[in-house]
């Protein structure tokens, strides 16, 4: 028997519909009775239904029948139910007339199903969406202008409109890129991928790695529901930055599409290959973790520089500079942010080729980077961004310090790069005891022609022996300032700028687990990681002859050239009390942080070399903030630092165990041996010494690690937001902070 729906057309009647609604309206007023009862209201309904009986006369026996049978109040909530559902489909047809799109209608009954609350009332949205409404508007504006009253709704106690206006968000992209593959001929994944590859915008290796079956296995496996998950402000700059853009800046790629061809392109050399595409799309595509913005940005491109980080030690010669600002531009071009160390420098008023305060000093060629900062953008997506760093101890240290500031000299400022600071254990130290302390700087230059020794290459008490050495020697010169007077530039630049960044030196080095092949004179562009660092070497210039025509070779010693590939866990996404959960998701991300290694386009060929030396990665976490409030403890508590002491033990345990279980499967990096990990030493100064830990100590030692470097303190401004989540390590300052997911 079939029966007829509002719109005219005919649907099998379905007797659970029946028993469900007398079900729910029992339960709305606490009416329990038992299923036989229940039956038997709908088999007396039955009795009146005839073939094509509209659904609203089906609608007014069950009311008579729950009269008859004495449920009053049952009775009166199922009419009040079907008022208040008559009201509903009065709006969403309304809706439906303003935006010229009869589909809008399916999506908005979803939206009143999943945010059944008062406060998400389609009512609410109408008012707000007509008031921005004008006559004749497109389909696509009134669907920006329904995301608009959908955030203009947000406050502190009714949030979830975030959610609701991504789900417009969501749908308006779906119907663009429809449109557009319908254009193009493109009726499945395989060929969309195909064809715009042909056209440049992905990289033919996927094609080339994966038969059609397997996309058509992957393209089954992905989960629209997903993108249920977003925030606004997440997706839409997932629309911005993120998905792939045609040359006139149109979207062709759906969020789920991305995060799938992300996950096919770090799986891409696995054996199994389909299958850790899978593990890597189920967690990128549930946000509980996230790839770093070159990683999310560039993976599936032709051109895919997937490393966040960079840097490079400036060496002290004009050809080095040169060289050094060259990487950064090549580094910027490709989406990856610098930290310079210019700690090698020589300093204003020192000499050059014997000519006594010959030389600038560091700050112009800091302008030099700065410049470049701002010439050569990351693709078009953000701005070049770059540190500089320098030692307390550096004669220009002063000027440094005032490169961002606004007042003084404009020819000795840099506004648009970040500078920080490389401090020795000394400098704090003095300022703890003695604020009045003398400090002295001094060119590393005129050290190292009088002294024989660069003092830059050293840390903890080696270098504090040699600092107070250079300071007693009358032939070196030095600019003599109190504690006292440096701090107050460095609180008078935080104020205004926000900057220097501050980089310990000394602890860096002493907790360094690969101190037997070089020292960390810095960290990068975000302050998150820290590696072995040393300049590159110019060689001598060489002329071959070719075909015979006379060719000029540049030779370069590559150093260590730092690189870092980035990830974090979302903690407030993961339920981290799960050690399983925990577990999994740490070692799915080493497992796709080392593949970005092998993977990775270099935008310079020194950058290959180190990052094959160490197999650096950074495992990260955002969501900390988040996490904490979910599980109920107090930024200002001991419980806090408890349980983060515990978590991040547990974290740190499960990439060191993964990355050893990667060494048994596909080899160790370079340099493990005599490595702090191969000694123990690891384990001991960060006193991991209960029985777990010991069985992982000697698991390493067996077997070796992956990676010679492994976490890092991920800033995640850009990815928390598209987690839904709080940024980094940090407390929230702001007096509102709306995180939608539980």
């Amino acid at each position: 028997m079939k029966i007829q729906k509002r719109n005219g057309q005919y649907q099998a009647y379905d007797a659970a519909k029946i028993l469900a609604a007398i079900t729910k309206a029992l339960e709305s007023v606490n009416e329990n009775t038992d299923l036989a009862a229940k039956k038997r209201v709908v088999a007396n309904v039955e009795k009146k239904i005839t073939e094509g009986t509209p659904v609203e006369t089906i609608q007014d026996y069950v009311e008579e029948e729950l009269m008859k049978q004495g449920y009053l109040k049952a009775a009166k909530a199922y009419i009040l139910y079907r008022q208040k559902h008559l009201e509903l489909r009065k709006t969403i047809d309304e809706f439906v007339m303003l935006v010229k799109d009869p589909n809008i209608g399916k999506l908005l009954s979803e939206i009143q199903k999943e945010f059944p609350q008062e406060e998400y009332s389609l009512q609410l949205l109408l008012s707000k969406f007509k008031s921005f409404y004008k006559e004749n508007m497109s389909m696509d504006a009134a669907l920006k202008m329904l995301m608009r009253a959908a955030n203009e709704l947000i406050s502190k106690e009714s949030g979830k409109w975030e959610m609701i206006s991504a789900r417009f968000l969501s749908y308006q992209i779906d119907l663009l890129i429809d449109q557009r593959m319908q254009k193009m001929g493109v009726t499945n994944f395989y060929d969309k991928v195909r064809c715009l590859t042909k056209q440049g915008y992905y990289g033919e290796y996927l094609i080339d790695n994966y038969t059609e079956e397997q996309f058509q296995e992957l393209a089954a496996y992905m989960d629209v529901e997903r993108n249920k998950l977003f925030t606004y402000s997440g997706l839409e700059l997932i629309v911005k930055r993120y998905l792939i853009q045609d040359h006139e800046r149109k979207i062709l790629e759906k969020p789920q599409e991305m995060f799938l061809l992300i996950a096919m392109h770090l799986a891409m050399q696995e054996k199994d290959k389909v299958q850790w595409a899978k593990e890597f799309y189920d967690l990128l595509s549930t946000l509980k973790i996230t790839m770093a913005t070159p990683t999310m940005s560039n993976a599936r491109k032709p051109f895919h520089q997937m490393s966040s980080c960079f840097i490079d030690t400036v060496d002290d010669s004009l050809a080095g500079i040169y060289k050094s600002v060259d990487n950064f531009a090549k580094v910027s071009k490709n989406g990856g942010g610098m930290g310079l160390y210019f700690g090698k420098v020589r300093a204003a008023g020192s000499s050059i080729r014997g000519f006594q305060g010959a030389a600038g000093g560091v700050i112009r060629w800091i302008k030099l980077v700065n410049d470049t900062a701002v010439a050569v953008d990351q693709l078009g997506v953000r701005q070049g961004a770059a540190a500089v760093y320098l030692d307390a101890w550096h004669k220009d240290l002063p000027e440094f310090l005032q490169l961002r500031t606004n007042n003084g000299d404009d020819r000795m400022k840099a506004h648009d790069i970040f500078p920080a600071v490389c401090y020795p254990d000394l400098f704090w130290h003095l300022a703890d005891t003695n604020l009045d302390a003398s400090w002295y700087m001094m060119c590393p230059h005129e050290i190292y022609e009088i002294k024989g020794y660069h003092l830059e290459d050293y840390y903890g008490e080696e270098w504090q022996k040699r600092y107070i050495d250079c300071v007693k020697d009358k032939r070196i010169s030095k600019r003599v300032m109190s504690i006292k007077e440096i701090v107050r530039l460095i609180i008078k630049s935080l104020v205004e700028t926000g900057t220097p960044f501050a980089f310990n030196r000394d602890h860096v080095n002493k907790m360094n687990p690969n101190a037997h092949q070089g020292i960390i004179y810095c960290s990068n562009l975000c302050t998150e990681i820290a590696q072995n660092m040393s300049a590159m070497e110019l060689l001598p210039v060489e002329q071959v002859e070719v075909n015979g025509e006379p060719i000029i070779v540049e030779r370069t010693k590559p150093g260590d050239f730092v690189v870092c590939n980035l990830a974090s866990l979302t903690l407030g996404r993961l339920r981290v009390e799960d050690d399983q959960e925990m577990e999994h998701a740490v070692r799915v991300a080493v497992r796709a942080l080392d593949n970005v290694i092998d993977l990775n386009y270099y935008p310079i060929p020194y950058a290959e070399v180190t990052n094959k030396k160490y197999r650096p990665i950074g495992l990260g976490t955002s969501g900390y903030h988040h996490m904490l409030v979910k599980q109920g403890i107090s930024f200002e508590s001991e419980e806090h630092l408890q349980f983060v002491d515990q978590l991040y033990e547990k974290i740190n345990y499960y990439a060191l165990n993964a990355s050893c279980d990667l060494a048994r499967e596909k080899g160790r990096y370079q340099y493990f041996e005599n490595s702090d990990y191969d000694t123990g030493m690891y384990f001991e100064k960060r006193n991991y010494k209960d029985a777990k830990w010991n069985a992982l100590r000697e698991k390493v030692h067996q077997f070796g690690l992956r990676n010679g470097y492994l976490m890092a303190i991920a800033p995640t401004s850009s990815t928390s937001i598209i987690a839904g989540t709080s940024a980094a390590v940090d407390p929230i300052m702001k007096k509102f902070f709306n995180v939608i997911n539980n």
